[in-house]
């Protein structure tokens, strides 16, 4: 092993970065070790972890990468700073994803969880604005919007981040292959035309949206599209109750669109805490969606004014836009799966793995949303870090994906980690809850009826909390602190010892004392 001051540690060049994606900040990785160990690779694919690992030396590759996105471009990196020879292949960048273009960051930086958060930043100001006259500010005029300045300050943040990530590989000595890389057999890659020989091959080709079959859904758009919109449409109809549903129902809302938000189900965001689900509904519906739930979509028409039709079993809806948030498949398509025999899950298409992300070709394995296990960017990341350390390091790593926090990003906003009151109560039997509703202290004086709701699950009998969830302002920013402490096993008491911060939503965590209901599996 070479000196620690030859190093310099993987991790914080990644913050780094990832704080440069958060805030903005113009950041240059340092530059990393030059250390390389006389490497055969044969000990780092060998032993109890790497008995996939077949191949020789003369391959050109001891990882080849297939998807460059947050997962995939985390577990090359992280296997370069472990001594191998990484290359990683990825299409060009595009801000629609299709079988010819992609771009290194994936789905989250280039058209999922970056572009959807700053336009959630943007469309929150209209609020803000009539808001700010409860607290004395005199607003002369309505203040106006421009869509097309936003989404040029968005595209130009988005090629800054995809710069970003070309410097983070370039500084990580990790190879950008730059095409539609196919797996060609079990230690090679077909990158557009070009064979590259590897020990392992990594498939992180992430998810695309899903689109389901009925008539006129070629005139449809989905998130891709929605986030590139040329102007803002007066009226949108979106069908699918999921998050990604409610969040762009959300953000088209705030910004003056009449939105139309269709679900199958009673209420959207079915998987939640049953509780949660309909409070969201009400808080959003009060800002101004119009919810059909229950809804069954039978076709869509286009029409002679450029607008169309959405025939549901309620009727007819007509729109300038009619959006699919209808879920997304992994990305499985033209990527050489069948070449090698690698099996994938006949519903979904996923690729199946076992606990260690390895498929049932030894050397070949597989991370983030193709394996559709928890679709999120930091799990994927979670996978990239774990597929690193068995594969390259000898040491054996699960993903852990107990007590995974994760927010949606409406108007207000929701957060969880942990169990729902049904899981809970399915796990342990005897369940206690506590719950809170109340108006934030910002709007005592704004006037707005808009709520927060704080819910705590507790195993009655370890008296750990088990499930935490929220809606609210900044729900997101309290549910990572909380998660640590969930994480722990921290206990109600636990959370009652701890001194609130006053004046705060947070605080109600630590001072619900009452229990709201007791469930036993005896009564």
């Amino acid at each position: 092993r070479p000196p620690k001051e030859q190093l310099v540690v993987d991790d914080e060049v990644e913050h780094e970065m990832m704080r440069a994606t958060c805030i903005g900040t113009p950041v240059a990785p340092r530059p990393l070790r030059k250390w390389r160990p006389k490497l055969t690779c044969t000990a780092r694919a060998s032993g109890k972890a790497n008995v996939g690992a077949t191949g020789t030396d003369e391959n050109d590759y001891d990882l080849i990468t297939i998807g460059a996105g947050s997962g995939g471009v985390r577990a090359a990196r992280m296997a370069a700073a472990k001594g191998a020879r990484v290359a990683i292949c990825e299409m060009p960048f595009a801000a629609k994803a299709s079988d010819v273009d992609g771009g290194v960051g994936g789905t989250c930086v280039i058209r999922g969880c970056v572009p959807k958060k700053l336009l959630v930043f943007g469309s929150h100001f209209r609020e803000d604005f009539d808001d700010a006259k409860g607290f004395g500010w005199e607003l002369e005029g309505t203040p106006k919007h421009n869509w097309q300045t936003l989404m040029n300050a968005k595209r130009k943040e988005l090629d800054r981040l995809n710069g970003v990530y070309h410097r983070l590989l370039e500084g990580s000595e990790v190879k950008l292959l730059e095409g539609r890389g196919k797996i060609a057999g079990p230690n090679s890659v077909d990158v557009d035309g070009k064979l590259y020989t590897t020990k392992n091959i990594l498939v992180s080709t992430g998810g695309r949206a899903f689109v389901p079959s009925i008539p006129g859904s070629e005139h449809g758009i989905v998130s891709d599209d929605a986030l590139e919109l040329e102007e803002l449409p007066k009226k949108i109809c979106i069908i699918g109750g999921g998050y990604i549903g409610l969040e762009f129902a959300c953000i088209f809302n705030s910004f003056g669109s009449e939105v139309h938000l269709f679900c199958r189900q009673e209420y959207p965001l079915r998987g939640f805490d049953e509780e949660i689900r309909p409070f969201i509904l009400e808080q959003v519906v009060e800002k101004g969606v119009t919810y059909h739930g229950k809804a069954a979509i039978e076709k869509i028409e286009k029409l002679e004014d450029g607008r169309f039709a959405l025939h549901t079993n309620e009727g007819e809806e007509v729109a300038d836009k009619i959006m699919f948030a209808t879920g997304r498949k992994p990305n499985t398509r033209n990527i050489g799966l069948e070449t090698v025999g690698i099996k994938t899950d006949e519903k979904t298409g996923a690729v199946l793995v076992d606990e260690y992300s390895k498929t049932n070709v030894d050397n070949v394995w597989a991370i983030g949303d193709v394996t559709n296990r928890l679709n999120l960017t930091p799990v994927a990341l979670m996978e990239g870090m774990a597929f690193a350390k068995t594969v390259f390091d000898d040491t054996p790593t699960k993903p852990d994906y107990d007590f995974v926090p994760s927010a949606v990003f409406s108007q207000p906003p929701l957060a969880t980690v942990g169990l729902t009151e049904e899981k809970a109560i399915e796990k342990f039997g005897d369940v206690d809850v506590y719950s809170s509703t109340f108006k934030p202290m910002k709007h005592t004086l704004t006037g707005r009826t808009e709520k927060t709701f704080m819910k705590l699950i507790v195993d009655a009998a370890s008296q750990k909390v088990v499930g935490v969830h929220m809606a609210g302002a900044d729900v997101a920013e309290m549910m990572q602190g909380v998660g640590v402490a969930v994480k722990m096993g921290a206990t109600k008491q636990q959370f009652d010892q701890c001194v609130g911060i006053h004046p705060t939503s947070a605080e109600e965590f630590v001072t619900m004392r009452t229990v709201t209901r007791e469930i036993r599996a005896s009564t």
